[in-house]
């Protein structure tokens, strides 16, 4: 089945709720976790009350620029807003204020990877719209029940559209954590995917073909609707790639769709017929004029954006970090910050980086000056007798042999684990090169008399 249809297609669709004050189109206060009750941030407009005109939010949409840009977009310097029809409880009016063929953002790319293995996915567009409101299903005195809440209606959301790039889970799940740092360094959107102010939806199908072009992609998709953790992307996506591979090799037709994840069963569940997009019969909304930007205008927002995780993890590998420990490092922008700012004051980059890690908790909450100071007093008065290193280091390897056995099957990563643990022993005064040393020979001799015996 697998050499039938050997090739994963997938490409992603993100929804970012921005954290603006107020809402989209109107005043309201844009806070639907936050609200006391439901149905209380609301107005006639993101009611949908007849009559009620919207207002669009500046600041939304100067964010949507900051936000494509960050995503090397190019800036459409006319884009509108259109209606997106289409009927369910949770949209009022009957349609949705999106933007269509001239979204904000357009033709932008994130690489993911590392090495000779980075690969680019493309973007295919940024675009603003207005989130809708929030269904939950109860049962109340013995009746199933859906309610509504409109907290979230008109909510500025950003769907972030890729094309279909990516050919495996990890790859969907690796670019959904990529995105979401962005989106946090960007300091857009909280991007807490817990609440719902990230969501993930992956568009999955497979090939028969090895190398996938324009001309060759499947003539259907599958969408993976409202995830909202990575873990379960790849799950879900990994789970509907050998789903569909067995349909395909028994001769079956795969319809467009929508399906959810269930964590319960492990499996995809069919949630409705995928709709096409002409369906919704999209035209510019006469209640909002088109929005021309200034160059000026775009350049400064750029000239806003702090620097972005590759820009970081690039200074950490050239002083020496591995692409593992720049990821971790990146992961949080404050680390990233205070890390590059302490590298030009310090004598030895690579050894910093590794000293920084293994005591980064007590670390962190230092000034990169002091950060500094305090690596260089503890290099210092480093313990670098072999004889003392030794009797910590069987103690790690005797205490930990389930990691140990991960690093004898190739997993070179853990050996950082225990590196940390012989530190921790030593007060943090073990030097770290000497402490890897002895543990790769420590382990050696390790297994070579398990053999023996």
């Amino acid at each position: 089945m697998t050499e039938q249809f050997p090739t994963p297609v997938i490409g992603m669709e993100i929804h970012v709720e921005l954290k603006t004050k107020s809402k989209m189109f109107c005043g309201c206060k844009n806070d639907p976790f936050g609200a006391d009750a439901p149905n209380t941030h609301t107005c006639p407009v993101c009611l949908g009350l007849p009559g009620a005109l919207p207002v669009p939010n500046r600041k939304a949409v100067e964010w949507t620029i900051r936000l494509a840009l960050a995503l090397n977009c190019s800036i459409s310097m006319e884009s509108k807003f259109d209606r997106k029809h289409y009927s369910y409880p949770d949209l009022p009016k009957g349609y949705q204020i999106s933007q269509y063929d001239q979204p904000i953002g357009h033709d932008g790319y994130l690489e993911i990877g590392e090495g000779e293995k980075r690969s680019k996915i493309r973007i295919r567009r940024v675009h603003l719209e207005e989130d809708t409101g929030k269904l939950s299903h109860k049962e109340i005195d013995g009746e199933n029940v859906s309610l509504i809440d409109f907290n979230r209606s008109s909510v500025p959301l950003v769907e972030i559209v890729t094309e279909p790039d990516m050919r495996s889970a990890e790859e969907a799940k690796e670019f959904g954590k990529k995105l979401h740092r962005i989106v946090r360094y960007s300091d857009v959107s909280d991007a807490d995917m817990e609440k719902g102010s990230m969501r993930l939806e992956a568009n999955v199908s497979v090939s028969e073909h090895t190398e996938i072009t324009e001309d060759n992609l499947p003539p259907y998709k599958v969408e993976l609707k409202n995830i909202n953790s990575f873990r379960f992307m790849a799950l879900a996506a990994d789970y509907e790639i050998k789903r569909q591979r067995e349909a395909r090799a028994r001769g079956e037709k795969i319809p467009q769709e929508t399906r959810g994840w269930g964590e319960a069963k492990k499996a995809t569940r069919l949630q409705r017929v995928k709709e096409d997009a002409q369906e919704y019969r999209y035209f510019p909304d006469p209640d909002l004029p088109p929005m021309r930007f200034k160059e000026e205008m775009v350049a400064s927002i750029k000239k806003s954006l702090p620097p972005m995780p590759d820009t970081y993890a690039a200074q950490f590998v050239a002083a020496g970090a591995s692409y593992e420990s720049a990821d971790i490092l990146t992961d949080d922008m404050a680390t990233a910050q205070l890390v590059a700012e302490a590298l030009p004051l310090v004598s030895d980059g690579k050894i910093f980086i590794n000293w920084f890690l293994r005591n980064r908790d007590t670390n962190a909450a230092l000034s990169a000056a002091d950060l500094a100071k305090r690596f260089a007093d503890e290099k210092g008065s480093k313990v670098t007798d072999e004889a003392v290193i030794i009797e910590w280091v069987k103690t790690v390897v005797d205490e930990n042999q389930n990691v140990v056995a991960e690093f004898k099957a190739g997993k070179e990563s853990v050996l950082m684990f225990l590196v940390g643990k012989v530190q921790k022993l030593a007060a943090g005064k073990a030097d770290a090169q000497v402490v890897m040393r002895l543990l790769r020979s420590q382990i050696d001799q390790y297994t070579r008399s398990s053999v023996a015996r």
